[in-house]
């Protein structure tokens, strides 16, 4: 039974927040109540669109709502903070700097989990925000992985299918996604990162192979590690 406790700043967006959360549960090797990891979720639906903001220029409102939610988990006592949310993440090496609680780096958690699996070059799935940023071109450039976009009309089909579908509370269009595959495809890739919570909420929905690495998937399991938690041998 682990003693600490894990801080989940989510609400971006709440349905992700959800399914991050089980994530969690089916990856602890609990048998239980007990054996699980004691979790305090923040789920902040009014938070400002991040895509918008990185993309605007317009991010202090997204940083100062983010840095208050940060310390609300830090003040509850947690021992460590995940946001999962890939977009966010252009905000969180600031929010790092304010508080004393480690935030675990799910794109930095991602791209050692790639350098690990000896992947040679991965394809990002993600908002305009996300691939705009350069996140995950950075981090994976630092651990030797190669990394390339959808072209504009795949990149277009993966926001309306974020942004139309599983924010509004749908599943998701297989068809739609079928298209997006066929763009990834192309790009000589060996591998393609699920770089939105919502693509995973996706996956949730619709069983990807293998040549799709979800870094939600990645979040969760590290969370657990770090909190000193038993994983289970699933994956």
């Amino acid at each position: 039974m682990s003693e600490k406790r894990l801080g989940i700043l989510g609400g971006m967006g709440p349905q992700a927040t959800n399914d991050f959360y089980q994530f969690i549960l089916d990856r602890t090797d609990a048998h239980k109540d007990q054996e699980h990891l004691s979790a305090v979720i923040f789920s902040d639906a009014d938070m400002p669109d991040r895509t918008a903001a990185i993309l605007s220029g317009e991010t202090q409102p997204v940083y100062d709502r983010m840095l208050a939610g940060a310390k609300l988990l830090e003040d509850c006592g947690c021992h460590a903070i995940a946001v999962p949310c890939n977009t966010a993440h252009f905000f969180l090496d600031r929010v790092q700097e304010e508080i004393r609680v480690p935030i675990i780096h799910m794109i930095r958690e991602t791209a050692l989990e790639l350098e690990r699996q000896g992947r040679k070059k991965a394809c990002i799935l993600g908002t305009d925000g996300t691939i705009q940023s350069g996140l995950y071109q950075a981090e994976l450039e630092q651990r030797g992985v190669g990394s390339a976009v959808p072209d504009p009309e795949t990149q277009r089909l993966v926001m309306s299918l974020i942004y139309d579908e599983i924010k509004a509370g749908h599943p998701g269009d297989m068809d739609k996604f079928s298209a997006i595959h066929r763009g990834v495809r192309a790009l000589d890739c060996d591998c393609v990162v699920i770089a939105c919570t919502e693509m995973s909420v996706f996956a949730g929905h619709h069983k990807l192979p293998s040549y799709y690495v979800d870094a939600m998937s990645v979040l969760a399991r590290r969370c657990l590690e770090v909190c000193e938690v038993p994983v289970r041998p699933m994956f």
